[in-house]
């Protein structure tokens, strides 16, 4: 898997993820939606660690900064 994920991407998702992950466990959000949030917050951090989204990929969407050639 090649990267397509920038840090800001990351972080994003990951501080969404935590958020989610406060609210369910506060049980200010229950049920159902609850845990389709809470899988949805798993799925963010699972794509911020490896930085691949495999959503991007079929769009060809990359968040990473181009590492230029220094000669």
């Amino acid at each position: 898997m090649k990267k397509n994920m920038g840090m800001a991407d990351r972080t994003i998702r990951s501080i969404i993820a935590i958020l989610i992950a406060i609210l369910y466990f506060t049980n200010v959000i229950t049920g159902t939606v609850g845990i389709v949030l809470l899988i949805l917050a798993c799925v963010f951090l699972l794509t911020s660690v490896v930085s691949f989204c495999p959503l991007y990929f079929p769009f060809g969407l990359n968040t990473c900064k181009k590492v230029e050639d220094l000669e």
